[in-house]
């Protein structure tokens, strides 16, 4: 294995933009926009004088009473807030998030009106991220828009901006998404496509934000059958998030996972796992890990539906870990409520029947990539198709939330490791732990050789070039915007709300090129590591 490049940054100075290459030698359908200004219909109205060339989303509430503001200063996710107040005396509960009714003008780079006016329901969204000043928002307009022309000029309600608070780049959630959509799109999958914008509220500079798609259903999105309106058959569509937060949703819409009986995973550390295992759940009371289970994300209205998917998806991973763990191939019966031994299969064949292995090397590439330091926990997607032309497969895909990814927490800092299907640390390095779906095939030398492939392409191909020559570029074009924002927020210099999350390295950058500059430093110290590695 070739020397892997490390980039240790001490105390940053005076850096340049950063000029790196990679490979250095619920639901809706598609419809007419009733409300989306026509070419014809566009009008010259700048917002406001930017000064530099990025699009202007403006937030006026309908509300003009003192106060209304509150809607985005105040709320704290509910169950974010009751975990706060558990450990802090007097803690006074914030409101949880709630709609604000809007209306929504969207201002294209070049200063014209795309969208004027239109109507839509604004909120806080997120989780941890809810407890800082500036917090993420979803907007739900009334009728399916198109901002921006983002993943090829697709009308949705839902919408997010993410506030890249703790990110002193801003580029790792761009970045993370755009190394997804070069890895999932030759295979038919789903990664949000994302573009940066100024907002303000009521007239109010509000910063920058990554304007992103939302997880969800849809043809254009996740693209699985819709569950209708209180129907309560099992053959649907199955969104799903394998989710720390699991048991703050409702009994229906959440399940837990016995991850086999939690047997034990050989982690994938490079080097045969070191004689050591990890189980994904606790193992007794002198085990500190919390129980990571499900949340289904799509709407389901039966207990039918909600039995169902539990038992395919406990299934699905009995499958995979008897595959890799015991040589031995299982099959569901007819209507995929039970499993059985086989010896028609070969434990290959076996997983590959239940699971969309393709997916499942490409989430472990971008992972893998990313070292995020959540996981283990949350923000990891699948879905599985039952509807009409359905595969019935378990399919990994939307990949979301890597702003404490690529080094900005302690995490493979210097860019090398293994990380992904190892060994990991939570959040609060209170204990040890592992994503079991990503590391229960990592010593399967048929699925390594779809990773090696998958890798060798992407790598072959410029995808990694392609994401550092967006990082130069965004750094660069919204040089200004990022400044603008850190002028009213602060929160690099000043990143007290958050300095425990972050690597020494984060915590040193004190402008956005410092902090751009570490960004592409590190991420390109981890793609030549892991190139040494997978690529064939």
């Amino acid at each position: 294995m070739k020397k892997a490049y490390r980039y240790i940054l001490p105390l940053i100075t005076s850096l340049l933009l950063c000029g790196c290459t990679a490979q250095e030698n619920n639901t809706e359908s598609s419809g007419e926009n009733k409300n989306s200004v026509s070419d014809t219909e566009k009008t010259e109205a700048p917002i406001y004088d930017t000064g530099s060339d990025i699009a202007v989303i403006s937030i006026e509430t309908k509300n003009q009473a003192e106060g209304v503001i509150d809607f985005v200063t105040k709320p704290v996710a509910e169950h974010v807030a009751k975990s706060i107040a558990s450990w802090t005396p007097n803690y006074k509960m914030p409101p949880a998030p709630y709609y604000e009714e809007c209306r929504v003008t969207v201002t294209d780079k070049d200063n014209t009106v795309t969208l004027d006016n239109v109507d839509a329901m604004v909120k806080v969204r997120g989780n941890w991220t809810t407890t800082y000043d500036k917090k993420p928002l979803r907007i739900k307009f009334t009728e399916k828009q198109n901002i921006l022309g983002l993943n090829e000029g697709a009308q949705m309600k839902n919408w997010t901006l993410l506030a890249q608070y703790k990110d002193g780049s801003m580029l790792r959630d761009k970045a993370a998404l755009e190394i997804a959509r070069e890895l999932f799109a030759d295979d038919g999958l789903y990664a949000s496509d994302a573009e940066f914008v100024e907002v303000e509220i009521n007239g109010e500079y509000w910063g920058v934000y990554l304007l992103a798609e939302m997880q969800q259903i849809n043809a254009d999105r996740v693209s699985i059958t819709e569950a209708p309106k209180d129907y309560t058959g099992t053959d649907i569509g199955y969104f799903m998030e394998f989710d720390g937060y699991y048991t703050n949703e409702s009994e229906l819409q959440s399940f837990h996972v016995d991850y086999a009986d939690n047997a034990p995973l050989t982690p994938f550390d490079g080097n045969g796992g070191s004689g050591k295992t990890i189980t994904c759940l606790s193992e007794g009371r002198k085990d500190n890990k919390s129980d990571v289970g499900i949340t289904i994300k799509s709407d389901i209205y039966s207990q039918e539906q909600h039995d169902f998917i539990e038992s395919y998806v406990n299934n699905v991973y009995r499958i995979m870990y008897a595959a890799a763990y015991e040589d031995k191939a299982y099959t569901f019966n007819e209507d995929y409520t039970a499993i059985t031994e086989t010896t028609d299969l070969s434990p290959q064949e076996a997983v590959e029947q239940v699971v969309n292995v393709e997916s499942l090397a490409d989430a472990y590439i971008l992972n893998e990539i990313a070292c995020d330091a959540d996981i283990y926990w949350s923000s990891f997607f699948m879905d599985a198709d039952f509807g009409e032309g359905g595969d019935k497969k378990l399919t990994f895909e939307a990949p979301w939330d890597f702003d404490s990814a690529m080094g900005n927490k302690n995490r493979c800092t210097d860019g090398t490791g293994f990380y992904a299907a190892n060994i990991v640390s939570d959040v609060n390095d209170a204990y040890k732990t592992v994503n079991p779906w990503l590391a229960v095939l990592m010593y399967e030398e048929w699925f390594t050789d779809i990773i090696r492939e998958n890798w060798t392409q992407a790598y072959d191909s410029g995808a990694f070039e392609r994401v550092f020559t967006m990082i130069e570029e965004d750094t660069t074009q919204y040089a200004d915007a990022f400044t603008r924002n850190y002028s009213k927020w602060n929160n690099l210099v000043d990143n007290s709300a958050f300095r425990g999350e972050l690597s020494r390295y984060s915590a040193r950058c004190k402008t956005h090129a410092e902090a751009s500059q570490y960004l592409c430093e590190w991420l390109k110290s981890r793609i030549e590591f892991l190139n040494d590695y997978w690529h064939s």
